[in-house]
């Protein structure tokens, strides 16, 4: 007797191969997308699907966090939007995200600047390269190696609805303002970084 084709367990079988070409054409690269796993000292040390990192308890993994600034100045800020996994709705720095293995800081920050916000940027620099925090919202837990990024950005954002909620343009005494105000909503990592990022940008100017 000839084995049964079932489509569930033969990749030859017609059925089984279009629902793969279905599967493919609908390619999501967020749904594996990796972080890089680091040490105290921020060496890489391996690498974990995105999508198993985060939980009550998360492992230390490489980030940053970047702030874009208008040619007057002004800090665009965004509203997370409310679906992200981690801390949705609050108000935080232009973008965040996870370098892949061996991805330049400012490659990785220009690349999510483009999908996030649909910006371009000139004059990446990292200012603050061993800012770390670990911080919870209750449910999820962000335990990063995050260095921060500053530059300049041109134009209006096109925001992701899945990404940002929200755009503002803010003055940077906003910013700071926010920062010191616990209930302000924006995000601990945001609130961390501000008053370390204006000793280092603005301070004896």
């Amino acid at each position: 007797m000839s084995a049964i084709r079932h489509p569930l367990f033969d990749p030859t079988h017609p059925a089984r191969r279009q629902a793969l070409i279905e599967k493919a054409a609908h390619f999501d690269p967020a749904e594996v997308e990796q972080v890089v796993l680091v040490d105290e000292q921020g060496h890489p040390i391996g690498v974990a699907d995105k999508a198993t990192v985060h939980g009550a308890i998360t492992p230390r993994h490489l980030a940053f966090s970047c702030y874009g600034f208008d040619p007057a100045g002004r800090l665009l800020v965004t509203r997370r939007a409310v679906d992200k996994r981690t801390f949705p709705g609050v108000w935080t720095n232009t973008c965040c995200g996870h370098p892949a293995l061996g991805e330049d800081l400012a490659d990785a920050a220009t690349r999510r600047l483009r999908f996030e916000l649909g910006l371009e940027a000139t004059g990446l620099r990292t200012v603050l390269p061993d800012f770390s925090y670990r911080a919870s919202d209750g449910r999820i837990e962000e335990n990063e190696f995050c260095p921060v990024l500053t530059c300049t950005i041109t134009g209006q954002p096109s925001a992701r609805a899945d990404e940002v909620e929200q755009t503002e343009w803010w003055s940077w005494d906003r910013f700071l303002r926010a920062a010191e105000n616990p209930g302000s909503g924006l995000s601990p990592w945001a609130r961390l970084q501000a008053p370390i990022l204006d000793a280092a940008l603005f301070v004896g100017l």
